[in-house]
């Protein structure tokens, strides 16, 4: 089966992030493959593992976001395809969903789309399934267990009572959380053999789209800090404590 893994180099979330003009500030940053997405990549890997196939990696951004794709090359993908331009700064989420959707469907007998529930930098939590609605596909979210079987996908979803059975048919894209699987890490011949994997890099023209077609819809018109988290309210029990408490929940709702 042939699956592609939507992957993304974010500024690496161990270190604080720093903002210019109300946009992450990327240039100068330690920027690393996200994460969540390596559990994407790891899933994919298991699934040709079981099954034959191939895994390409997917990812948009600027020309450093090499290193990203590299790094799940590393792990054991196949290929990588890169989409960079200059008219795709400061794309939002549905820019980035076109985009991506576009890429996809450029691809030949793609069975599974896997990505991450989220980026670690973003955390809109829709690109996904945007994704699947533009390329016309069932989307099955919040995976914690991938199985394909035939022409048939199926997965648990984590639940507050336990967990969710889910199938549909593929060609299929599915979110699959961190609790999935534990990513594997990158031997030194898993390195050295990505340096000459296959990386095709592509540009909106190539995908049949202008700069138009990827116009931000949404715009950042200003930051703040969080305020400080006050220290409460504190009442000595008189005897009417419970009242108190009972009268707060209830102005918060609660009850």
């Amino acid at each position: 089966m042939n699956i592609i893994v939507c992957a993304k180099q974010v500024p690496d979330p161990n270190n604080p992030y720093e903002f210019v003009d109300g946009r992450l500030k990327r240039d100068g940053a330690t920027n690393v493959l996200d994460p969540g997405d390596e559990f994407g990549v790891e899933a994919a890997l298991q699934l040709v593992e079981a099954q034959g196939g191939e895994v390409t990696v997917l990812s948009m951004g600027p020309a450093s976001a090499t290193e990203a794709i590299r790094r799940a090359l590393s792990m054991g993908a196949h290929k990588g395809i890169q989409i960079t331009d200059d008219a795709l700064a400061g794309a939002d989420a549905h820019a980035t969903a076109k985009v991506l959707a576009a890429a996809i469907s450029k691809q030949e007998d793609v069975d599974l789309v896997i990505a991450s529930v989220e980026s670690t930098d973003g955390y809109s939590g829709v690109v996904p399934q945007m994704v699947a609605e533009l390329l016309g596909r069932p989307s099955a979210t919040f995976a914690k267990k991938v199985v394909v079987d035939g022409s048939t996908l199926r997965i648990e979803r984590q639940t507050e009572k336990g967990h969710d059975d889910v199938e549909c048919p593929l060609p299929a894209l599915v979110t699959v959380t961190a609790g999935v699987n534990e990513p594997r890490y990158p031997t030194f011949k898993g390195i050295m053999q990505a340096k000459s994997k296959p990386l095709e890099t592509l540009s909106l023209g190539d995908l049949g789209l202008s700069a138009d077609d990827v116009k931000p819809t949404q715009s950042v018109s200003a930051m703040n800090d969080a305020p400080a988290r006050g220290s409460g309210e504190k009442f000595t029990d008189d005897g009417s404590g419970a009242a108190k408490v009972a009268e707060f929940l209830k102005e918060a709702k609660v009850i």
